[in-house]
C-alpha cells in the first residue's frame, strides 16, 4: 500500500474526514468563497489551508475579528454547508486511505473525528459509499475544544472502548497530528494531491 503505517498493536482507526478520507478541500474552499462573498468577506487560499482542522464556527469568528465584520455565525455556516453539499456529486476519495479502510473493515472498528459538522461528514461519507464502514462519528458539535486539543480523539476512543495507545490516527493537518499526539495516540500524516491550480500539495483539513 502507498501509505505506510507505523508499527503498533492498533485496535481502532480514527480518521479525519476532509482531506483525509475525502478529497473535499477544493470543494470546501469553493463553498467558503461563495458564501463569504455574500457578506463582502475574503478568505485567502493559503489561510484556508493553514487553518486546516479548525471548526467552521471558529473560522467565521476569526474572520469576523480579522476583517472587522459581524457575519452571523450560524447563518453563514449553514449557507457554506449548503454550497458544499451542492457539489457532493464531484467528490472523490483519497485512494491510499480508502485502501486501509477496505483492508481492515470488519477486523477493527473505525471512527471519524472531524472539525466539520455532522451533516457535512455524513454527506461526504455517503457520497463516497463509506458511511456504513464507521462505527462512530465525532463531529464539531460533539466536543468543545477543537484540534489541536485532543478532545475529539479521546471521545472517539471512549465511544469505541479502545485505549488511546491502541488507536491509530489518520490526519492531513499539523493541527490534527498535534491533537493525536496530545491524546497519546500514534498517527500517520496523509499528504495531499498536488493541485494544478496552486501548484502545491498543501496539507489540508476542515
Amino acid at each position: 500500500m502507498n501509505l505506510k503505517l507505523p508499527a503498533g498493536d492498533f485496535r481502532a482507526y480514527l480518521l479525519d474526514c476532509d482531506g483525509t478520507i475525502a478529497d473535499s478541500m477544493p470543494l470546501h474552499y469553493k463553498a467558503w468563497t461563495k458564501a463569504l462573498a455574500e457578506y463582502g468577506a475574503t478568505y485567502e487560499e493559503d489561510l484556508f489551508y493553514a487553518w486546516g482542522g479548525k471548526p467552521v464556527r471558529k473560522i467565521i469568528a476569526d474572520l469576523n475579528e480579522m476583517q472587522g465584520l459581524n457575519m452571523p455565525v450560524d447563518t453563514l455556516a449553514a449557507r457554506k454547508e449548503s454550497y458544499y453539499h451542492a457539489q457532493l456529486h464531484e467528490l472523490k476519495g483519497i485512494p491510499e486511505v480508502i485502501e486501509h479502510i477496505e483492508a481492515q473493515h470488519g477486523r477493527i472498528p473505525f471512527a471519524v473525528v472531524s472539525g466539520s459538522r455532522r451533516a457535512s461528514v455524513v454527506g461526504s461519507l455517503t457520497a463516497l459509499g463509506l458511511l456504513d464502514k464507521f462505527d462512530v462519528l465525532v463531529c464539531a458539535e460533539d466536543y468543545k475544544h477543537g484540534k489541536p486539543a485532543p478532545d475529539g480523539f479521546l471521545l472517539a476512543a471512549s465511544k469505541l472502548g479502545v485505549a488511546s495507545e491502541h488507536c491509530l490516527v489518520f490526519e492531513d493537518t499539523e493541527l490534527g497530528i498535534q491533537a493525536a499526539t496530545a491524546a497519546g495516540m500514534q498517527s500517520v500524516l496523509v499528504a495531499q494531491p498536488v493541485r494544478e491550480s496552486s501548484g502545491t500539495g498543501a496539507k489540508t483539513g476542515t
